[in-house]
């Protein structure tokens, strides 16, 4: 009877709420350290990926629309259900289902994914809320859905220690994985910037203006494309790179028309074409990384 109390906090808001289909948008980071790793333990790999995609992130999800109580729409979830303390429970028991399963893995990886939960509540929470602040609200999102991901899913896919892992080619990545992170995010706040300043929160896409976030995240872009081009150098994968920008030009193309329609008018920059570029984004990552990760067994290029 109270396991089945349990599955009671799990209505159809909250369902909704976790938004599950969203941690297909944070896939790439994860698919990326496996593309790099030399040596994959592929249990332990499956129980991270499990761990970060239906725990994690769509607990993330819930809390996050737990605090803000959006009428408008959000990432993921066009027109948002109410809220009920239903989905603060299930997010409470989701994370202490992830942090626990996470053990499974190796206490490195339980630990880094608690304090990736901590961050995360810490992001929306009423009385820290870190996303209220541009800068701290952008780099919290920079690096713990970047290079700290990074981290931990390479925690999770091969052996891990502190002394081998800060190697140049790791922390290359961890770069790689913020700064693509980090030209996608403020593109997500571009249609909420008086919903979010109503709630009190100046997001750097507010502050950076319709067309400062344009230009902001193309520049972010280009660094990411630009620390590939060195990595791929170093290790002599020039071909990974030049596929990486085919499967990459629909991305672009589809930034460019929308750059061209928000700057004609500003009512272009709404949840449909956020939503568009978010998904086609993703979908290309995570093709492209697939890719990778079946080159290193087959060796096509």
């Amino acid at each position: 009877m109270k396991i089945y109390k349990y599955f009671l906090w799990f209505d159809a808001g909250t369902v909704k709420h976790l938004r599950l289909p969203f941690s297909f948008f944070l896939m790439p980071v994860f698919l990326f350290a496996i593309s790099q790793a030399t040596a994959i333990h592929w249990q332990t790999t499956i129980i991270g990926f499990v761990v970060l995609h239906l725990f994690i992130y769509p607990s993330s999800n819930g809390y996050n629309s737990y605090q803000d109580r959006d009428e408008t729409s959000i990432g993921g979830l066009k027109y948002p259900p109410k809220v009920s303390d239903n989905l603060f429970y299930a997010t409470l028991l989701m994370d202490f289902i992830g942090v626990s399963c996470a053990l499974l893995v190796s206490v490195y990886f339980s630990l880094f994914v608690f304090i990736g939960v901590l961050i995360s509540r810490a992001y929306s929470y009423r009385k820290i809320r870190l996303k209220k602040y541009p800068v701290i609200g952008f780099l919290a999102v920079f690096i713990f859905q970047g290079a700290f991901v990074y981290l931990i899913a390479s925690s999770a896919i091969t052996t891990f220690s502190f002394t081998n892992f800060f190697s140049l080619n790791n922390i290359i990545c961890m770069g790689v994985s913020s700064l693509f992170i980090g030209s996608i995010y403020p593109l997500t706040q571009i249609y909420q910037h008086e919903a979010d300043k109503n709630d009190g929160v100046i997001s750097l896409s507010y502050k950076l203006g319709y067309m400062g976030t344009f230009i902001f995240s193309a520049i972010m872009f280009s660094a990411a494309i630009c620390f590939l081009l060195f990595y791929f150098n170093l290790k002599h994968q020039q071909v990974a790179l030049i596929l990486f920008l085919i499967i990459i030009m629909p991305v672009v193309i589809r930034f460019m028309i929308w750059f061209i329609k928000v700057r004609k008018d500003r009512a272009n920059a709404n949840y449909e074409n956020t939503m568009i570029i978010n998904q086609l984004t993703s979908v290309c990552m995570n093709f492209y990384f697939l890719l990778l990760i079946l080159n290193n067994y087959y060796t096509w290029f």
